[in-house]
């Protein structure tokens, strides 16, 4: 990475992708030369170096303290290689835990490949998913693409949000109609029909509109303002910029109803933002734009915590939000949060707990 940087130009102190992609901008020729280096001499990603050290170094620290079983976390990948020759040497149950794609990452194709890289990418992850004992995703659209490279047994558990972050105390609600956003706000997760379905409210002349108010909490691109402008939104919202995270917290425990945008790209399905799990805890209303079977509406749908609504559903939205202004009115605007326990840290670690138990056991009995 160091000399990556010298080599573009790029200042030591700043940060940078660990894929050296640089997202949204025209690639320059260092940054194409980089990106070829990093993607055919680099297998499977930039840490590749630190596996045989690594295994080396694992196997002595083992051999004086065993343990019961492994778990290898990527990416990055590089992880997986030193599990499996740990795997080799001990026979010690593994687990191989994929937090993102491989293979089946939205940017493998811009890695500049040759063939001989991309089939041995390929080979590595379908050997390493073959070799292990368990594979667990954060996703079942994840899942169902290794189902492609092995037979081995998958299992879902998704990220999740911690206990201690519920809310306790009774909070007051914002006193306007809010619908909040918060996070990056770009061209793929532009809310194209909201600005649609609001500007829609107002040539209705809906009483909705003297109350509602649309936040958006963080850093959002021009394109977003320019369709603001476009639909006549202008007075309805707001563009609150960047606040402390605690202060973010608030806009959202705070809001009448959370935003949800899922990108708007060939991977929509397998997109699971941890702010879903934010929203979750915080136990209001979410209103998510995304495919409806996808790995978001799954969750949403699973914890009964809001709606999921096509990006170009301006119907169903519209009607949603009338909806929503009579609970609004009548002061009954509430998720029902009675389904969100599955996916706090401590019952989704209870499963990952029990998978554990499930693998030694097999060895014990193998024995």
């Amino acid at each position: 990475y160091g000399l990556y940087k010298k080599f573009s130009g790029i200042k030591p102190e700043d940060k940078m992708d660990a894929n050296f992609l640089s997202e949204g901008k025209k690639m320059g020729i260092k940054d194409k030369i980089a990106v070829w280096i990093r993607g055919n001499f680099f297998i499977p990603d930039a840490r590749s170096l630190w596996i045989n050290p690594s295994a080396k170094y694992l196997l002595k620290y083992l051999n004086l303290n065993p343990v019961d079983a492994l778990i290898s976390s990527g990416p990055p990948h590089s992880c997986h290689l030193i599990a499996e020759q740990i795997k080799k040497s001990t026979g010690t149950p593994w687990i191989v835990d994929y937090r993102d794609p491989w293979t089946q990452i939205d940017y493998f194709d811009d890695l500049r490949l040759t063939g001989f890289a991309k089939r041995k990418h390929l080979s590595l992850e379908k050997r390493i998913l073959n070799a292990c004992d368990l594979i667990i995703t954060v996703g079942k659209t994840m899942a169902k693409d290794l189902a492609k490279f092995t037979k081995q047994r998958t299992e879902v558990i998704t990220n999740g949000f911690d206990e201690a972050d519920r809310l306790t105390d009774t909070i007051q609600l914002d006193t306007a109609f809010t619908i909040t956003y918060i996070g990056i706000m770009n061209d793929s997760r532009n809310p194209e029909v909201l600005w649609e379905a609001m500007n829609r409210l107002k040539m209705e002349d809906h009483p909705l509109i003297n109350d509602i108010r649309i936040n958006l909490v963080g850093k959002p691109e021009s394109v977003i303002a320019e369709s603001v402008r476009k639909y006549k939104l202008d007075e309805l919202v707001h563009f609150i910029g960047y606040v402390p995270h605690a202060e973010a917290i608030k806009y959202q425990n705070t809001a009448q109803i959370l935003l949800l945008m899922i990108n708007k790209t060939t991977n929509n399905k397998s997109i699971l933002t941890g702010k879903i799990f934010e929203y979750l805890a915080s136990g209001r209303p979410v209103l998510c734009i995304g495919p409806k079977d996808g790995d978001a509406s799954d969750i949403i749908m699973k914890a009964n915590a809001g709606i999921v609504l096509d990006y170009d559903d301006v119907e169903g939205l519209v009607d949603y939000l009338k909806d929503c202004y009579k609970k609004y009115l009548s002061g009954n605007l509430h998720a029902n949060t009675s389904g969100i326990k599955i996916f706090s840290r401590y019952e989704l670690t209870g499963k990952l707990a029990k998978l554990l138990n499930e693998i030694t056991q097999k060895k014990e009995i193998i024995k």
